[in-house]
């Protein structure tokens, strides 16, 4: 039997799909989404909602949901777990890698380009000007994602409470993501086992337009479980056992070969790491690479992390592909006997693998129990509870960002339990408030697009240099 056999739930053979939808049809349409996945998370899940549930009519509402909820909960980017989690459900373990790993494609090979001009040209002053009107942007988006996403999970006064509460957590009592999801989980399993109305499965929000929900038994892909996605402990066995190969060999070959100071060991071990502890997709993570990347390993410099998101989020694909831009610099500046760029490019995809290996494992070990538990009622409410926890971080997020778009100086506060980072307010940069204040009207009230948004952003720090002589 071939490896592809083998990977399979439990089959032999591999039937043909009993929804009628050819896997070919199926390669055009996540090639397509992988294609036009702009605007971070919230938007990409949007497009595979209006695709997959709205227009292809593949998948129904309440089974996304309850997938959407499930990749919330696991650590890595969510949208391209959802993409793998349904390319899995339609066409069996070659669907989920078709569907994920096409996700990935086109963000890393553009990053991998634009990481090495932003290394080549990063320090020119127009080219900086460009970044800094970039980061205007960027915070604009972030603010959007905090809307789109609390719309959807914040349905109640239950919700909310869970999003702020989170949001002190870790923005002033620097409580660890993970602990935050783990508390959020189990106050959401509880008050589902309890029967709390906030806790409970809703209808679904509906399609883009406002109309009726597509129920599960109407969708191509039905109500029942497809055989493949029922719990197979041998296959669950099989397939953890070569994605953890894929994923752990080539860091513990780097480990022995080159030692555990050497970058590309550091970039397999942190990024191997940030892959298990992570939580709630890019928004969430950034501030810990950030502060990693900086403060620990030396790799990048403080805005620069700003700019990396904003390279990330002027490519399709998950905006945690920032942290191929990380693992590029890193490599670049500590090449060694390598020549930089190609140091760097290593570096990057390295950072790529190690990243996003870990996802397709989570996904095919959990997805067939995860299956088996919808419409189960403490697990829905554990789900939802973890969504709205993910509110309040990309919140944190976002005023993380403001302090360092909008301050050139921020001053620590020590309280009782924790640190507030907090702005002087005689150091904010006008120049860069004015951009970002027209930023977020563009995006809330002109519904500007986020490729128009992020051009005119970097045109008008352009222009700020052109008339000041300053970069920012």
């Amino acid at each position: 039997m071939s490896r592809s056999a083998s990977l399979e739930s439990g089959a032999a053979t591999t039937p043909l799909p009993h929804h009628g939808i050819p896997f070919r049809e199926a390669v055009r349409v996540w090639a397509r989404i992988a294609a036009l996945s702009f605007g971070g998370p919230a938007g990409q899940i949007a497009l595979m909602h209006r695709v997959l549930v709205e227009e292809k009519r593949w998948i129904g509402e309440s089974r996304f949901l309850h997938a959407l909820n499930f990749c919330m909960l696991l650590p890595g980017p969510e949208a391209q777990q959802l993409a793998t989690y349904i390319g899995w459900l339609l066409h069996r373990t070659k669907g989920g890698l078709v569907a994920g790993g096409l996700f990935i494609l086109p963000g890393a090979v553009a990053i991998l380009a634009l990481s090495i001009v932003y290394a080549a040209f990063g320090t020119v002053p127009a080219i900086a000007a460009l970044f800094f009107g970039l980061k205007a942007a960027v915070l604009a988006i972030v603010l959007q994602a905090v809307a789109r996403i609390g719309a959807r999970a914040l349905r109640d006064r239950v919700m909310f409470a869970i999003a702020a509460v989170a949001f002190v957590l870790i923005f002033a009592l620097n409580v660890p993501f993970p602990l935050i999801v783990l508390g959020a989980g189990i106050v959401g399993y509880l008050g589902g086992r309890a029967g709390h109305p906030a806790f409970l499965p809703q209808g679904g929000h509906g399609s883009a337009k406002g109309g009726a929900v597509l129920a599960d038994v109407d969708s191509a892909l039905g109500e029942s479980v497809p055989a493949h996605a029922r719990p197979n402990a041998a296959w669950s066995l099989r397939v953890g056992a070569v994605f953890a190969a894929l994923w752990l060999v080539p860091v513990a070959a780097l480990l022995l070969l080159l030692g555990p100071e050497h970058v590309f060991s550091e970039i397999a071990v942190f990024f191997s790491k940030m892959a298990v502890v992570t939580f709630g997709g890019a928004y969430a993570v950034l501030a810990y690479v950030a502060q990693a990347a900086v403060d620990t390993y030396g790799w990048l410099k403080p805005g620069e992390m700003l700019d990396g998101l904003g390279l990330a989020e002027t490519t399709p694909g998950p905006l945690i592909m920032v942290t191929q831009f990380v693992g590029f610099l890193g490599a670049f500046r500590m090449p060694g006997d390598l020549n930089p760029y190609l140091a760097g490019a290593l570096g990057g995809l390295l950072t790529t693998w190690v990243t996003f290996t870990p996802c397709f494992l989570w996904i095919f070990l959990g997805a067939p129990y995860v299956e088996a538990l919808r419409g189960n009622k403490p697990v829905a409410g554990a789900l939802a509870a973890i969504t709205a926890a993910v509110v309040g971080v990309i919140l944190n997020l976002a005023v993380w960002f403001a302090l360092h778009t909008l301050f050139r100086e921020r001053r620590e506060v020590s309280l009782p339990f924790g640190a507030l980072d907090l702005p002087v307010l005689s150091s904010l940069n006008w120049v860069a408030a004015g951009l970002t204040v027209a930023a977020v009207f563009a995006v809330f009230r002109l519904k500007v697009g986020i490729v128009p948004l992020l051009a005119a952003c970097s045109a008008a720090g352009l222009v700020s240099f052109l008339v000041t002589g300053s970069p920012g």
